[in-house]
């Protein structure tokens, strides 16, 4: 195994754990530790984006170019995501089981429309 990704491996789970561990704290109410819980919650975030900077300086990979094709591409998958998410609510949580159906397929379908987004689609 390579030392870069050995590298992204341990600090991608310690971010997902700690992530995992501060959304538990924040939204389980008998815990009683919102405030906490998302502290750790975005430390968690900021260590996975710590975490794919390492990883692509260990790789000699050029940084992340900001553009905005990059921008409307994360934006699109963040909806895609929102979008199952809120249909699964729907089924789930509120009883809805039709109208959450036909969301989270709509989420499906955007979150399989990043595939050829980002890649491309070649005859």
């Amino acid at each position: 195994m390579k030392k870069s990704s050995f590298v992204a491996m341990l600090l991608g789970t310690v971010s997902g754990v700690l992530f995992a561990l501060g959304m538990c704290m924040a939204l389980i109410p008998e815990w009683d530790s919102f405030r906490p819980g998302v502290v750790l919650g975005c430390a968690g975030l900021v260590l996975g984006l710590v975490t794919v900077l390492v990883w692509r300086k260990l790789e000699h990979k050029q940084p992340v170019r900001i553009c905005a094709k990059t921008v409307l591409t994360i934006a699109f998958g963040i909806v895609g995501a929102l979008a199952l998410g809120v249909g699964m609510c729907f089924c789930m949580v509120w009883g809805k089981l039709v109208f959450g159906v036909v969301i989270g397929l709509v989420g499906i379908v955007m979150l399989l429309c990043l595939i050829p987004l980002t890649k491309g689609i070649q005859g």
